[in-house]
């Protein structure tokens, strides 16, 4: 349709049957109606398939095709130094925030939660069992040796700490639920035939 377009040689009447055609576009995607600059995204679709030698008195200016071809900036990802990938940038920011506390059995309490936190972060990362003695080191590193723990402090054991955290969702074993769940059904369609032929 937009080469037959392209054939009509009176401007008027290309210009009538390219808003027709434009209606059309419109029409296959209906859902898109309410995006932003819809009518002008389809103009400037049907200028780039006539391969912009379109010439009508359209609603908008035609598109330049270097613009069409143009690669998108790329958006600039803020890079922050994190000195233990396994706790995030935020856990830093609140340790910095807690070393300003004033000592006493608030602070203690936080700083506590903390510990338990960094403990249940390591074992997102890490499902293996990791010890009291590692996560106060960097308790005591991230703070810059601000904060640390009481000696008499025991934090979360790590099977508590699993269990409040969900394990990853393994693809192999949805697979194999999936084939179970498939060899069910077979098995299922293959009974209700058997009786049915028993019935015929």
């Amino acid at each position: 349709m937009a080469a037959y377009i392209l054939s009509i040689e009176d401007r008027e009447k290309r210009t009538n049957l390219a808003k027709a055609l434009v209606n059309i576009m419109a029409q296959l995607h209906p859902d898109q109606r309410d995006t932003v600059d819809y009518k002008r995204k389809l103009w400037d679709h049907l200028y780039i398939i006539t391969q912009y030698k379109l010439d009508i008195d359209g609603p908008f200016p035609k598109p330049e095709p270097e613009k069409a071809i143009q690669k998108p900036q790329p958006i600039p990802y803020p890079q922050e130094n994190i000195k233990f990938r396994p706790y995030g940038k935020y856990i830093a920011r609140i340790i910095d925030k807690a070393c300003d506390f004033e000592d006493g059995a608030e602070k203690d309490a936080l700083v506590k939660n903390i510990a338990n936190h960094l403990k249940k972060s390591y074992l997102n990362w890490n499902r293996d069992s990791v010890n009291d003695e590692l996560i106060t080191d960097h308790l005591r590193e991230l703070s810059h040796g601000k904060l640390k723990l009481s000696d008499d402090t025991r934090l979360a054991h790590t099977n508590e700490l699993l269990a409040r955290t969900p394990a990853p969702a393994s693809s192999s074993g949805t697979q194999s639920k999936r084939r179970k769940f498939g060899q069910k059904n077979d098995r299922n369609a293959h009974y209700r035939d058997s009786r049915n032929r028993k019935k015929n």
